[in-house]
């Protein structure tokens, strides 16, 4: 097996069509084709069904998938490991970060970055913590810097570096802004705006509320921090933004509550050889949790 052919094997998997498989690896529908065939025919079993134009797994696709995984997995690894030995930083770094994140928090880390080890070529990816958490696991990214799980994978190596408090806002006219103390049943009976419901941080607003027997009445989701400020800024309902972002355009709502905080951080896979680029990116991190006194938290490993 050809480490080609299994690339377009996950490629085809991953998107359920050839032609989006060709796209992700710039190739033609028909080199896509051949090397899926190839594959089928060093096998021996069909890999996808072709019915009515979709595409999908066979029996034998979904047995090889996860293997396939593994397979190009241990090939970068051992290519990352030799490319160590020479000690240079550079190369390709492939990242993976939300976008809050990578607009308040990483600009200043990667401009200090990419000054002292010109000769790496960033792959910056921008996806929700939650997908980034995925495609660490499956291989496909060797840094994530995002916001950290409540319970991490066991198999991630998990660091906070930052934390976000949030803080409950509103519109200046909005109902809630008349009361100088509301308690937190007052949230419960208006509507809100929040992240997605597979999200980390909708995740810890929802068990703050439920710790005290409450729920909340979600009527509009986008796991865009800025689109939830301007749904916030015209009323259409409280939310719970960070420091960062708020402005004049929100009212902060004084709730007699404890504060909630979202841990930022980054996440490598244990079992990964992290090539030096990905180290060096790691150190930069680290000193910059340092310089937060962020060093008396402990990582999840």
């Amino acid at each position: 097996m050809d480490t080609q052919s299994l690339q377009a094997f996950l490629a085809v998997a991953d998107h359920g069509s050839f032609s989006l498989a060709g796209e992700q690896l710039h190739l033609t529908q028909p080199a896509v084709s051949k090397r899926i065939a190839s594959l089928e025919e060093q096998v021996g079993a069909r890999l996808f069904d072709r019915i009515n134009r979709r595409v999908s797994l066979t029996e034998a696709g979904r047995l090889l998938l996860p293997r396939a995984r593994q397979i190009l997995v241990m090939v970068d690894d051992s290519r990352r490991a030799l490319s160590n030995l020479s000690g240079d930083v550079a190369g390709s770094l492939t990242m993976g970060t939300s976008h809050h994140i990578g607009l308040h928090r990483l600009p200043p880390l990667l401009k200090r970055y990419t000054r002292a080890h010109p000769g790496v070529r960033l792959d910056m990816r921008f996806l929700d913590s939650e997908q980034a958490y995925q495609e660490v696991l499956d291989g496909e990214l060797e840094i994530a810097v995002v916001t950290l799980a409540p319970v991490p994978d066991p198999q991630l190596m998990v660091v906070p570096v930052w934390v976000d408090r949030l803080r409950f806002v509103c519109a200046p006219d909005h109902p809630l802004a008349q009361d100088a103390t509301p308690p937190l049943t007052a949230l419960s009976a208006h509507d809100a705006v929040l992240p997605g419901p597979q999200t980390f941080t909708r995740g810890i607003v929802i068990d703050t509320f439920a710790r005290d027997g409450l729920q909340v009445q979600v009527a509009l989701s986008t796991n865009y921090l800025e689109t939830l400020k301007m749904m916030v800024s015209i009323g259409l309902g409280w939310s719970v933004l960070p420091e960062s972002l708020i402005d004049a355009s929100l009212h902060v709502l004084d709730i007699e509550h404890r504060p909630i905080e979202r841990p930022l951080g980054y996440l490598v896979h244990k079992s990964r050889t992290l090539s030096n680029a990905a180290r060096s990116m790691l150190a930069l991190l680290d000193s910059e949790r340092t310089a937060l006194g962020r060093g008396d938290i402990s990582p999840t490993d």
